[in-house]
Parts: structure tokens; C-alpha cells; sequence
């Protein structure tokens, strides 16, 4: 007689214990469900994060598995930064080339400020000549008016007057000319400063883009698939990794319309998964949807009405699921119970019951 093979061994065995769960299950499943308490079938969900570069690049490397836990902050990959250093070094140098620029500036305001000083004593200066020489005019007039001096000493202190007023015009377009190379040094200035802060800028969106380079966990999970493999080219927005939120995991089940009408949200709901019948969850209702999930084609008669069906999404307690961690997986289906009277009694088939 020939002996089975190890393959043909493996699917019996399986099937006993698929078989044996299913056993348990039916022995173990609420005989009838008492008045208030109504039941659908569902699945075990929760909120699936794609671990997605920000920038194109190259991946240096991935240090997460598939099925490993994650804690939020824990790097699970990196990114090729030489071309991003590269930038950041350029950027840094073009700081300091601009506060160069901007201390040189200030050095011209200075020198500026002094020329104006400068060309304001000048203006003083010109303007004590031009009284001198209007003083000296007024007494040639005078002398010339009783014969005592001669026409060519008024004629010389005339054009002595003319001569200093001039150079008191000439010394107020200095000051003028100093002023507006004050104004153009402080204009240099702040151009300056502009080019410090935008090169700055730079520098603080490539360190962004440095440290984006790490792809984090948002959050507490568990790594479900590596989508990318070290070696690659991804563009922006390229995924690495998926995992999932452990901390909000829930069942999403269907009621019918007359049901569906009474869940409130907060609503006790226990759930008995396939794969584990000996185990009660306890879950609240988070959601129930607005809008039937499928619709006969004509709604006319009340009974074509109770077949519409709503979603309903049970939400586990979040620190319940952090002390059973390990336990939690997605995509097993069950069976979700509903209170919809708060004053009904669970069975004690569904009285909670968890593993330790």
C-alpha cells in the first residue's frame, strides 16, 4: 500500500483543523440571540500607511521586515543623500558669501556716513567764505562810493562773491551726492540680508529634505509588505513599505435597514473571530454609514427596503489592543453582536472573554 505524500498529509491535517475550529465554533455560538441583540458577519480591519518617499532617489537601505512591529519614530529605511549633501554644502557656502556681502555693506554705510560728514563741513566752510567775501564786497562799495578805492578791487570783490557762492553750490551737491550713496550702501544692506536669509532658507529645506531621507513610523504598527527592494530608483511620493495602525483596528460588518436604524454610535458590540471562537472581543460602534452599501434596483415595497444594507464599523479599544499585540491580525473574518437596547443582557456565550 502505498503511503501518502507529505503535501497529501499536510491539506488532511489542515482540513481536520479547519474542520475541528469550525466544531468548536458551532458548539460554542449563541444558541438564539435574546431580544435587543442582533448579528452580521465581517472582517478585522485597520488603517493601512504607506511608508512613500518625499523626494526621487535612491534606496541605500530597508531595515524593516515583513511582520515586524514598529514603534512611532523608528527608521525603516534610508534614502541616497550624497546629491542632497552636495546642495547643502553650496547652500551653506553661499551664506557665508553673503554675510561677507553684508558686513562689507555695512563697512560702505560707514564710510558713506563719513563722506557726508565730510561734505556738510565743507558746505560750513564755504558758506564762512562767502560771508567773508560778501563782508569784504560791502566795504569796496563803500570805499569806492567816496573815490577810496579803486573799481578793480570792487570789480575783484564781486567776482570773489560770485565765486564762493558757487563753491557753496558745489559743496551742497557733495552732501546731496554723499546722502544718496548712504541711501544705495543701506539699499546693499538689505539686499544683503535678503541673500543671507534666502540662502539660509536653502540650507534648511535640503536638511529637511536630508532628514525626510529617513522614512520613519508615523506611528506604533506592524509592516505588512516591502513594495521596494534596496538598489532602486523611486520617484516622489514612491512606496517603500505598507504597514498598519495596530492602535485602530475595527470590523466592519452590514446590518439591514431595521437595524442599521437602531446603532448608535458607542453601542456595545461583541465580536467572535473564525480563528479564535473561545475568545470575546469587546468593541464599540464608531461608524455607521449614511448610505446603503447595495440597493435592489427598485425600492417600491417595504420589503424591498429591508433588503438595503449598511455598513457598521466596530472600533476596538485601543489599549486593549496594545496589551494583545502580537495577537492582532487583519482579514480574519467573524461574527459582529450588536446591543441595540442598552438594557438587554449579553448570553454568557458572549460575555467577554479574552487570552491572557
Amino acid at each position: 500500500m502505498n503511503k501518502p505524500k507529505k503535501s497529501t498529509l499536510t491539506i488532511i491535517f489542515a482540513g481536520v483543523a479547519i474542520a475541528a475550529a469550525a466544531m468548536a465554533w458551532w458548539a460554542l455560538r449563541p444558541a438564539g440571540l435574546p431580544e435587543g441583540i442582533v448579528s452580521g458577519n465581517g472582517r478585522i480591519e485597520a488603517t493601512e500607511i504607506d511608508i512613500a518617499t518625499k523626494t526621487p532617489g535612491r534606496i541605500v537601505e530597508i531595515l524593516a521586515r515583513e511582520g515586524d512591529f514598529v514603534k512611532a519614530g523608528a527608521v525603516l529605511a534610508r534614502m541616497d543623500i550624497q546629491v542632497l549633501l552636495a546642495q547643502k554644502a553650496e547652500a551653506q557656502a553661499q551664506v557665508s558669501q553673503a554675510e561677507n556681502a553684508y558686513l562689507t555693506a555695512k563697512s560702505v554705510v560707514v564710510q558713506r556716513e563719513n563722506e557726508h560728514h565730510a561734505a556738510q563741513a565743507v558746505v560750513a566752510q564755504r558758506r564762512a567764505e562767502l560771508n567773508a567775501a560778501r563782508k569784504r564786497l560791502k566795504r569796496s562799495e563803500n570805499l569806492a562810493v567816496e573815490g577810496a578805492a579803486p573799481l578793480q578791487q570792487l570789480d575783484d570783490d564781486r567776482a570773489q562773491v560770485l565765486g564762493a557762492q558757487a563753491a557753496v553750490s558745489a559743496a551742497q551737491a557733495q552732501v546731496a551726492a554723499a546722502q544718496a550713496g548712504i541711501e544705495a550702501a543701506k539699499s546693499k544692506v538689505v539686499e544683503s540680508q535678503s541673500l543671507i536669509e534666502a540662502a539660509k532658507a536653502t540650507v534648511a529645506r535640503l536638511q529637511a529634505d536630508i532628514d525626510d531621507s529617513e522614512l520613519k513610523s508615523p506611528r506604533d504598527g506592524r509592516v505588512q509588505y516591502r513594495v521596494a527592494e534596496p538598489g532602486e530608483v523611486l520617484s516622489a511620493g514612491g512606496r517603500v513599505l505598507n504597514m498598519v495602525d495596530l492602535s485602530d483596528v475595527y470590523m466592519t460588518f452590514f446590518l439591514p435597514t431595521r437595524d442599521a436604524g437602531r446603532v448608535a454610535l458607542g453601542s456595545d458590540i461583541r465580536l467572535v473571530l473564525d480563528a479564535a471562537p473561545n475568545y470575546v472581543i469587546p468593541a464599540k460602534a464608531s461608524f455607521v454609514s449614511s448610505v446603503a452599501q447595495f440597493t435592489p434596483k427598485t425600492v417600491e415595497t417595504e420589503s424591498e427596503r429591508l433588503k438595503l444594507m449598511f455598513r457598521i464599523r466596530a472600533a476596538i479599544d485601543p489599549e486593549l489592543l496594545k496589551r494583545h499585540l502580537e495577537q492582532v491580525k487583519t482579514g480574519l473574518p467573524g461574527m459582529a453582536y450588536v446591543k441595540l437596547d442598552p438594557d438587554a443582557e449579553w448570553p454568557p456565550e458572549l460575555e467577554v472573554k479574552l487570552s491572557r
